[in-house]
């Protein structure tokens, strides 16, 4: 038994074992201090994953975010627009050639009584998501937004509809719109063209993120955990792109295998890396806006709970008509009722209760945390951040106008 110890529950580790965790803990540390780890060390970190390691990792993000945000879970009104898209992406269940989808679109006036019924509920964020879809011209998305601001005063106005160009960026973030979701799905090329046909391109979709930070958008990115063909190395790519780019948002969440894709067959991400992954980039930017996603949920009985519980501090429930929720599936089984309903705010509350938090529904803005020298980290990190994406932007990477 001389390579062996007895771990604190008792059970027995090899001393090869406890060293991984103690350089586990080490690169935690290192992060919690310097906001940054090299590739190496966040592909190492990625490997090191144990129950014992992500548990101290979310210790760890959890006291960042409280610091930060206190006990708050900010609570958001989601509302899928439409389920056409344009784009056949191999793991989405709306995509392009999925002819079994039921395609639906609303109309602004629909839109506009989702958005009223939300803020008479209290919530004062608004998240507007669908597929990339030429019906939603420009003019009237931003009429919508106009009309948005002026019947929910001191509301914000999120999109997430994919890559729709400079131009279209810069007339809706001028009609109002506050912040902009587009999940990056991966930083590393070649794995983004595992996911992607060949008319999507890499280059094209980091200049869109690039693009929509530069116009002032609070700017969300985010990636699928367990994607087909992602690596501890890819996962690295993701952590130094987030932690280099500094977005206001981040969405996480695992990846969910959808019937009537190619990737029907592969296996889901895990709940555990997961959580552990969104306490890493807690750690790396302590002011950012983290989702608990709805694929937490789904794929998890407690999974929005756990996703809070590792430092997420926002919750989504769905604000779209009850006809059309179960039309907007992405991935399998997705969740659209109970907690996931903005008409269930008092049990989401509760949810929240039972595990120490508060819902809070307020706009709920980014905040950004100084070092303790008193630099803005966010600020000096943006400066930097900008020439460090443009140099990874490939060439004819740039925004289609």
């Amino acid at each position: 038994m001389k390579n062996r110890i007895e771990d604190s529950h008792g059970g027995i580790k090899s001393n090869g074992q406890n060293a991984a965790e103690t350089r586990a803990r080490e690169l935690i540390d290192l992060l919690e201090a310097r906001r940054k780890l090299s590739l190496e060390e966040y592909a190492q970190l990625v490997s090191l994953y144990s129950p014992e390691v992500a548990a101290y990792a979310a210790e760890k993000a959890v006291r960042a975010r409280k610091r930060v945000y206190g006990n708050a879970v900010f609570v958001r009104g989601l509302i899928e627009i439409g389920n056409y898209c344009k784009n056949d992406c191999l793991y989405c269940g709306i995509r392009r050639s999925n002819d079994q989808c039921s395609r639906y679109r609303l109309s602004p006036n629909q839109i506009l009584d989702c958005c009223r019924e939300g803020f008479s509920l209290g919530l004062r964020t608004f998240v507007l998501q669908g597929g990339e879809d030429g019906h939603f011209t420009d003019e009237m998305l931003c009429a919508l937004i106009r009309d948005i601001k002026a019947e929910c005063p001191g509301c914000a106005v999120t999109l997430s509809l994919g890559e729709r160009g400079g131009q279209s960026f810069r007339q809706l973030r001028k009609a109002g719109a506050d912040r902009y979701l587009l999940r990056h799905e991966t930083a590393d090329e070649a794995h983004y063209r595992r996911l992607h046909p060949p008319e999507m391109s890499f280059a094209h979709r980091m200049a869109c993120l690039t693009e929509l930070k530069s116009l002032g958008y609070q700017t969300g990115c985010g990636f699928m955990v367990g994607s087909p063909g992602q690596t501890q190395d890819t996962l690295a790519q993701d952590l130094k792109f987030i932690e280099e780019f500094q977005p206001e948002m981040c969405g996480i969440g695992p990846f969910v295998p959808h019937h009537a894709t190619p990737f029907r067959n592969e296996r889901a991400g895990s709940v555990e890396m997961t959580c552990y992954l969104l306490s890493i980039v807690r750690l790396i930017s302590p002011g950012v806006l983290l989702p608990s996603t709805t694929a937490l949920g789904t794929i998890a009985p407690h999974g929005r709970e756990m996703g809070i519980l590792a430092g997420a501090n926002v919750v989504m429930p769905n604000l779209s008509p009850a006809s059309v929720r179960k039309k907007y599936e992405l991935y399998d089984n997705k969740r659209s009722t109970g907690e996931e309903s903005a008409q269930c705010l008092a049990a989401l509350a509760a949810q929240m209760q039972s595990i120490g938090y508060e819902t809070v529904s307020h706009r709920g803005d980014v905040r950004i945390e100084p070092f303790s020298d008193g630099e803005d980290v966010l600020t000096q990190r943006k400066e930097e951040a900008h020439g460090n994406i443009q140099s990874q932007i490939p060439e004819g990477g740039r925004v289609h106008s």
